[in-house]
């Protein structure tokens, strides 16, 4: 049982015995800096039970714990709220419980309960992956690894949307300015060849829509009756109807982007455990249009447009087929569930992580679920996130102003090199060593700026300001953890034995640093429940600011007799095994060395 736990229970007898009164819930907190005490029981809401002056109530409470508990040493009241000091027994005995579990905090998967599938990156195979997408990637793999070491069984998976107007307007491109251009002949990463002729259909469209304005044509007139446009959409319905020749194009060009995107997930440090393509789950979702269609689930309006009725929710009317047939991304994103359930049963719940501008597609596509009949619907989560801007604006991938991943990626790894030769600290590496901590650096700041910050918050990213080494950034928790590990190889003694709390009188530096070691497991399951990966960052954050106060104010291999010295060199040691625990669920490598 948890040290609050029973703290909660033994307050309760308190309030019973003192009082003649039972409560339902005891109120914690964390005691404030500039009293004695290590948690701290708010009397308040108590005053809805038990009449009387709450400085009384916390005195007689206090005193009953100090009597009944071991690990009660001591008491004071500040006006209604019972500060209570624990024995540095507790927090030894504590310590000698965890130093030796490599996995503390995390828990072993429960097979009997139902799975959990986490989709993230779902790219649009028109362009390669920018800086959007990797706040996609960063929180989907975070939250997939997070829910893992809470116990859950998890399954990493993406949708790709391979299919659709978009796909058809790079594909058309290239057939009309491409010249026969391939990614061997060009050298370009197959992602980045057909994002270009992404970008150069968008050019040639508003071209062409300048020419019909001059012409006479209202702007919107001139959008729909454009050239290229009604040629990407005579594309689409070839590409529907299996045309070969539309089909053999579009598996030569998504096999260059594949190709591509494989590049930058293995530069970014994600994977997959299934894929999922739209253009193989759309037609299920036909299907089950045409299944709620015979159930009145959905309607279908004169045109032949299928669409469902959702004003009883306080909402609209939502199409979910067009009139001419083809599907939309809704008809896709029903399929894709149905499926991912039929192809894996004991997945119960799914967890969708994709920008907030979609809150709404999604609160549609769980209600449809939910009425079409599926009882895992009631389970799904939208992981719902802000957008990354940058210093210069917003980013648009049809007019070629994104940032590019792969781009993001090297320039992160070079500023890390810049500000690394400037500090100098970097005597006897090899160059391939330099370049794998250019490389561990770069990418853990950029990891970590994104993901400290809360989901639903929105990012202005700055690139130079992730790399500080000091403050609240990866590097600055990468270097603490690289200076444990010159503690450690320091250390030319043993220092594995079991410690007697009755041989240990806790420095107040040394209690902090064990009493952060000890909400760690909370902190990985209040992050799963929430999911939320700037819960573990922050954490972590914070973890290395008390380790770095202690080392500051404590000498550890100068202590004043061995058993300190072997207490001292365990504590940070296992400091460090918990910064690279809670570093690994944010999908970021510590460097032994830096």
């Amino acid at each position: 049982m948890s040290l609050q736990k029973t703290l909660e229970n033994q307050v309760k007898q308190a309030v019973l015995a003192s009082f003649n009164v039972s409560i339902d819930t005891v109120e914690f907190q964390a005691t404030r800096k500039e009293f004695a005490g290590d948690i701290t029981v708010v009397i308040f809401p108590m005053l809805r039970y038990v009449k009387g002056n709450p400085v009384h109530i916390g005195e007689t409470i206090g005193n009953y714990l100090v009597e009944h508990v071991n690990q009660v040493k001591a008491f004071n009241v500040v006006k209604g709220f019972l500060n209570i000091e624990i024995s540095d027994a507790y927090y030894i005995e504590f310590f000698n419980g965890i130093k030796n579990i490599k996995r503390y905090g995390f828990l072993v998967p429960n097979e009997e309960e139902k799975a959990i599938m986490v989709e993230y990156s779902s790219p649009n195979t028109n362009k390669p992956l920018h800086l959007g997408h990797i706040r996609n990637n960063l929180l989907g793999y975070s939250v997939s690894e997070i829910l893992k070491a809470s116990g859950k069984k998890v399954y990493k998976t993406q949708i790709i949307n391979d299919r659709g107007i978009h796909i058809c307007k790079s594909m058309l491109a290239w057939e009309m300015f491409g010249n026969g251009e391939t990614p061997e002949n060009t050298g370009l990463k197959g992602d980045k060849l057909v994002g270009n002729y992404y970008v150069k259909f968008d050019q040639e469209y508003k071209k062409e829509i300048e020419t019909l304005i001059a012409s006479g044509k209202s702007q919107e007139e001139a959008k729909k009756e454009a050239p290229l446009l009604l040629k990407a959409q005579d594309m689409l319905r070839k590409w529907e109807s299996g045309d070969e020749q539309v089909v053999a194009l579009w598996k030569q060009m998504n096999g260059w982007v594949y190709d591509g995107f494989d590049i930058t997930y293995k530069n970014l440090g994600v994977n997959f455990d299934a894929l999922y393509y739209e253009s193989n789950t759309y037609l299920l979702g036909k299907e089950f249009v045409a299944e709620g269609l015979k159930s009145g689930v959905f309607f279908k309006e004169e045109d032949g447009s299928v669409w469902c009725d959702l004003t009883e929710e306080g909402l609209d009317k939502k199409i979910v087929q067009r009139a001419d047939g083809t599907a939309v991304y809704m008809t896709q994103d029903i399929g894709t569930a149905i499926q991912r359930i039929k192809d894996y049963p004991d997945v119960g719940g799914m967890v969708y992580t994709v920008g907030n501008e979609q809150d709404y597609h999604f609160q549609v596509l769980f209600i449809i679920l939910k009425k079409l009949g599926f009882e895992w619907a009631k389970n799904l989560y939208h992981l719902s996130y802000g957008m990354v801007d940058l210093p210069s604006g917003k980013m648009k991938s049809r007019e070629g102003t994104v940032v590019d991943a792969d781009d993001l990626i090297e320039e992160m790894a070079a500023t890390a090199e810049e500000i690394s030769e400037e500090l100098g600290k970097l005597d006897g590496y090899t160059e391939d060593e330099k370049k794998a901590l250019y490389k561990t650096i770069g990418l853990g700041a950029l990891k970590y700026y994104i993901l400290k910050v809360d989901p639903k918050k929105r990012i202005l990213f700055d690139p130079k300001e992730s790399i500080d080494f000091q403050g609240n950034t990866g590097p600055f928790i990468q270097y603490t953890y690289a200076r444990i590990q010159a503690i450690l190889r320091k250390a030319d003694f043993d220092y594995s034995g079991a410690l007697n709390s009755s041989d240990i009188v806790l420095n107040p530096k040394e209690k902090e640093l064990i009493k952060q070691l000890e909400v760690f497991p909370e902190v990985i399951q209040n992050a799963a429940a929430q999911h939320s990966p700037a819960l573990v960052a922050n954490y972590t954050y914070d973890l290395v600011k008390e380790f770095n106060s202690f080392y500051q104010n404590v000498s550890i291999l100068g202590a004043d007799n061995e058993i300190e010295k072997i207490f001292r060199v365990q504590l940070s040691k296992h400091v460090g095994t918990t910064i690279k625990n809670a570093f690994s669920v944010l999908g970021i490598q510590v460097p032994e060395r830096m």
